[in-house]
């Protein structure tokens, strides 16, 4: 596995394939009460965006691996960047008081520039609306755990999917898989990029862009709604086109077939009704708790570690 987990794009089927496995493994360990493997180590929670379900399931991680967390809340105010610090200084210092750093930031780019000047392994938590490669690796996992298999799936990505980053990434790592159809489903201002579909040609990725979400949910493995994401629009006008345009309700779930699962990276606004909670096909919550199994695994792999060696 690459030092550093940047992006998406730099996982092949080999490589996906190990990280499940490991994931499996270390899903086993958390259950069993945890491990020592990492004791000693120190990973640094760097987060210049808000977060709540990346950073403790991180710190989660670390923890039940033996190991110790550093971290700030808000670093965009509550670190020298409010005082003019580049951020390649402060990895730089941050890289010497720890063995691995997980990263957010708002800028597209920002773990590649990290990485760049950091003497230990950086693990990107998503940057801007680029990329949200360990989140993908979760969805891989959770597909994985519900359906049986990931080859062969039909999926529908739902929502805000030029800002939301974890489409980005979960549509590059679908791609080293096979027989996979993707749909998009987006309101006109927020379609897929075209870098993504560009990507997915180049793959040869079967994927259609249909706007009627009741006709879609009806053909698709899973549903993967996401967040219309406020905070990431250049206007409110250009929001409120987006905001609300596809829920996820008791009504759509009557549509789907029995074995498809709906998934979100969570948090959710208001786009899945809480009436779908108790549908055993609302995967949402258990895809949260897969975080922590799959980013145990990452820890220890960046960190040159593995269960046998406990």
């Amino acid at each position: 596995m690459d030092r550093h987990i940047l992006g998406a794009k730099q996982f092949d089927r080999s490589g996906l394939e190990s990280i499940l496995s490991a994931a499996r493994a270390m899903e086993q360990v958390a259950r069993s009460g945890g491990s020592q493997l990492l004791a000693g180590k120190i990973m640094a929670s760097l987060f210049f965006e808000p977060s709540t379900r990346t950073r403790f399931s991180f710190e989660s991680a670390m923890t039940r691996l033996g190991g110790q967390v550093i971290s700030t809340e808000n670093a965009s105010q509550f670190s020298s960047a409010i005082k003019g610090e580049t951020l390649e200084d402060t990895i730089r210092v941050i890289s010497s008081y720890a063995d691995v750093i997980v990263m957010r930031h708002y800028e597209i780019g920002a773990a590649a520039r990290a990485a760049h000047v950091s003497t230990v392994p950086i693990l990107n938590a998503g940057d801007g609306a680029g990329e949200h490669p360990t989140q993908a690796l979760l969805d891989l996992y959770t597909i994985e755990k519900e359906l049986g298999s990931i080859d062969g799936i039909s999926i529908a990505m739902v929502g805000d999917l030029t800002y939301g980053r974890t489409v980005h990434s979960l549509a590059y790592v679908l791609a080293n898989f096979r027989d996979v159809t993707i749909w998009f489903t987006a309101p006109e201002n927020t379609p897929i990029p075209q870098t993504v579909k560009e990507y997915l040609d180049e793959k040869g990725v079967r994927y259609y862009e249909e706007s009627d979400l009741r006709q879609v949910a009806e053909r698709v493995d899973v549903l993967y709604q996401t967040r219309v994401q406020k905070e990431r629009f250049p206007s409110q006008e250009e929001y409120e086109k987006a905001a609300g345009r596809y829920i996820v309700d008791k009504e759509l779930m009557d549509r789907m077939k029995r074995t498809s699962i709906v998934m979100h990276p969570l948090p959710r606004a208001g786009e899945i009704t809480p009436e779908c909670d108790a549908d055993p096909r609302a995967a949402y919550f258990r895809q949260a708790e897969n975080g922590v199994y799959v980013r145990m695994a990452l820890l220890a792999q960046a960190l040159g570690e593995n269960q046998a060696k406990e």
